[in-house]
């Protein structure tokens, strides 16, 4: 399905826009442990950079291609990766989702604490682990929705062009 009926001054606009938009979203993600925003924000600007270019250029012309192999990889990472560090959590820390970056309460063998410490002063832990397998799981499921839209959209109007 190609859009034929957007402007080219829209067109010149909308990669550029998309790739200032993925990084800022990638910004929110990597800071969203000290800074308002986090993995569902930063992934939503993410997703929202990519569905800017189809929505644009169409689903068969776009410039950032995503192919059904490359979401299902990340969708499956973000979600098995959220499940692990939870389950690590309740292994080590007693509680699903236990910040063994951190461990407040001392419970935690000091190899694990520094194999999960996050290298930055404000020692968040895993929590920035978390914000970027959240952000994954965001960013490919509301661009997936898009996708899957988008494909409905084209198979209606070839079905139309049949008839």
């Amino acid at each position: 399905m190609t859009n034929k009926k957007t402007s080219p001054i829209l067109k010149m606009f909308a990669l550029p826009a998309s790739l200032i938009f993925i990084c800022a979203g990638i910004l929110t993600i990597l800071g969203g442990h000290i800074t308002p925003g986090g993995g569902f924000q930063g992934g939503a600007m993410i997703a929202g950079g990519i569905i800017l270019c189809l929505l644009i250029f169409g689903l068969d012309d776009s410039p950032i291609n995503l192919s059904e192999n490359f979401i299902t990889a990340f969708e499956s990472i973000g979600a098995l990766g959220y499940i692990v560090l939870g389950l690590i959590g309740l292994y080590f820390g007693g509680s699903f989702l236990y910040n063994v970056g951190t461990d407040f309460y001392s419970i935690v063998p000091s190899n694990i604490v520094n194999i999960f410490h996050y290298p930055d002063v404000t020692n968040a832990g895993i929590v920035p682990y978390f914000n970027i397998l959240v952000g994954l799981k965001v960013f490919v499921g509301l661009t997936a929705i898009v996708i899957v839209f988008l494909g409905f959209k084209s198979l209606s109007e070839e079905k139309e062009e049949e008839e």
